[in-house]
């Protein structure tokens, strides 16, 4: 005799008592993998351009003028790589999809009418995410590392813009990266606000004692302007054959 349909036994991946279980983690992390792979070939996106730095930098408080900055070089950038021939969207201004720093680069993107995309992450107390971001393109991360993988994941370039304990973290992330040649291409890192970075970090410190190699000092470069930042970016990816898929970040396997 047939079951009654109420009383069948639901599917595992339907059930949201296993799916939000312990056992059911690495399920998790999977989707934060799988989910935005499926919708960066949805839309057609290769690579982007990252901006990073503090959602407490405000458009009207005391260092406002990074925000503008951002905003201008955002566009800036948009309005160049929508002039690139390719099939797909090249260079797209990506940020962790709050506000401050993160608002102003998706705004600059978002009045040069490109796409633009936002990797926010669920935080007991903040953040919301920007209205500015391109609607399919705005994602709600759980894991801190796996937010950071997609940073790193389509990266042509990056600019960190004045931040703090996140921004420092994710800043370094990429920069060791790069010094133990974990990634198959270089990625030109930009320091903005040469006065602030050289305050917070003291890069020459570091090498004189010896915890870094002076080639490690040209792994970034500071500049104080969005068009000194634009001609870096400019002079470092150059032309290019359009892409049609996402153009991944390899790490080497040897």
């Amino acid at each position: 005799m047939p079951s009654d349909p109420a009383t069948r036994v639901q599917l595992a991946y339907r059930s949201e008592e296993f799916v939000t279980s312990d056992e059911a983690r690495p399920l998790r992390i999977l989707a934060e993998y799988m989910e935005p792979l499926h919708r960066f070939r949805q839309a057609g996106i290769t690579d982007t351009i990252v901006f990073f730095g503090s959602a407490r930098l405000t458009a009207t408080g005391p260092m406002g003028r990074y925000y503008h900055d951002a905003q201008t070089l955002a566009r800036k950038i948009t309005q160049w790589s929508m002039s690139l021939p390719s099939p797909a969207h090249r260079y797209v201004i990506c940020s962790g999809g709050g506000g401050g720093i993160m608002e102003a680069a998706n705004r600059g993107a978002a009045e040069a009418s490109g796409k633009t995309i936002g990797l926010n992450i669920s935080l007991p107390h903040e953040q919301a995410a920007n209205p500015y971001i391109t609607p399919e393109l705005a994602f709600e991360f759980h894991y801190f590392f796996m937010r950071k993988l997609w940073f790193a994941h389509l990266a042509r370039g990056l600019v960190a813009f004045p931040g703090g304990f996140g921004t420092l973290d994710e800043l370094t992330e990429i920069l060791t990266l790069a010094q133990t040649h974990k990634l198959e291409r270089q990625i030109p890192v930009i320091l903005y606000g040469t006065e602030y970075w050289n305050e917070i970090i003291n890069f020459k410190a570091l090498l004189r004692h010896g915890v870094i190699s002076a080639e490690d000092l040209d792994l970034f470069v500071c500049v104080d302007t969005p068009d000194a930042a634009l001609r870096v970016l400019q002079a470092c990816l150059g032309p290019e054959p359009p892409g049609t898929t996402p153009g991944f970040t390899h790490s080497h396997c040897s």
